[in-house]
């Protein structure tokens, strides 16, 4: 069977950092959900400038790809997967932009629009699967987010206790049929029972594209909170322990874990219950908030150039997506 590695990745930050104060000093309404660890705010994040769109991150995160691997082979990617948190256009993804900004040509262009912050280890299976089902030989795959610095920073939802939680970035893979970073194993499992319970809201109940003058949210409801706080401890370990019981390895095992990061309270609870300790399981929450889909790209890349990574080392990147509705890991040998 074909090998496929996961032979680079990049990432891309916005601007300069954005402070917790920018937030946390706004005078908005009570919120029910302030104390809730779903909600301890980050003291960094980063936003978009104003105009600047998810086909400018994704092409940012890329041009260190360029400058290690050549402009010519990046151009030359048979795959091209997008995810973009936050899309710019109505009706059409961002791929087709991408492509035509960085000069490429794939036989596969597929935006993708579910799996949330767990869609980096979507879109790994998904090119791994093309990579060894086709002739298709490499693939970029690429996680932006843009909605911190746009969708919470609106006059009514800044001072809500969601808002000061994301952050914007990019995180970008280079995936090629070699062994030089093999991806070991991916699990993915859907969940349609908890599908559609993350909804976004306007107060005055009008659809998102009908005109009027109220300011789209997440609905976030006590309830809601604990439910999806409670799924999302559970569904990450599980994945972690059915790809390490595959690979016949203990969860324990592992030398770097690199998550999704909703908050602290799960990063902890992820951590404990797989047995991998807080120096093993880096991340950037304090720094870049919540990323949402570019948060594993965007981490995995600083643990990288920091020398958090070391040659050999089993890297388990996994997540789960929106309310509960999607969750997957995948192990890669560096």
């Amino acid at each position: 069977m074909t090998t496929v590695s996961l032979t680079d990745v990049a990432g891309y930050l916005p601007g300069a950092g954005v402070p917790a104060e920018y937030y946390t000093r706004y005078p908005g309404a009570e919120d029910k959900l302030r104390h809730s660890p779903m909600f301890r705010v980050p003291a960094m994040r980063h936003h978009v400038a104003p105009g600047q769109t998810n086909v400018d991150l994704v092409e940012s995160a890329v041009q260190p790809l360029i400058e290690r691997h050549g402009r010519r082979e990046i151009r030359s990617v048979d795959v091209l997967l997008v995810h973009s948190q936050l899309p710019d256009t109505p009706f059409v993804g961002a791929g087709t932009e991408v492509a035509r900004r960085l000069g490429l040509r794939p036989r596969w262009l597929i935006d993708v629009a579910n799996a949330g912050c767990a869609s980096f280890v979507q879109m790994l299976e998904l090119a791994r699967t093309l990579l060894t089902s086709t002739d298709a030989r490499t693939a970029l795959i690429c996680n932006a987010q843009s909605a911190a610095g746009q969708l919470f920073t609106q006059s009514e939802v800044r001072g809500l206790a969601q808002a000061a939680i994301p952050g914007d970035g990019c995180g970008v893979g280079y995936l090629t049929t070699s062994a030089e970073r093999p991806v070991l194993g991916v699990v993915t499992r859907h969940l349609p029972e908890y599908g559609g319970d993350m909804v976004a809201e306007l107060e005055d109940g009008r659809r998102y594209w009908e005109p009027g003058t109220s300011q789209l949210r997440i609905g976030f409801t006590e309830k809601g909170v604990t439910q999806v706080m409670e799924r999302g401890n559970r569904l990450v370990p599980q994945v972690i322990g059915e790809l390490c019981g595959r690979l016949g390895v203990p969860t324990d095992g592992i030398d770097a874990l690199i998550t999704n990061q909703p908050n602290r309270a799960f990063l902890q609870n992820w951590r404990e219950a797989v047995g991998v300790p807080a120096h093993r399981h880096p991340d950037t929450f304090d720094t870049c908030g919540n990323l949402f889909g570019a948060a594993i790209p965007v981490t995995l890349d600083q643990s990288l150039r920091s020398g958090r990574i070391s040659p050999g080392d089993l890297v388990v990147l996994a997540g789960f997506a929106h309310a509960g509705d999607f969750a997957a890991a995948a192990a890669v040998r560096f």
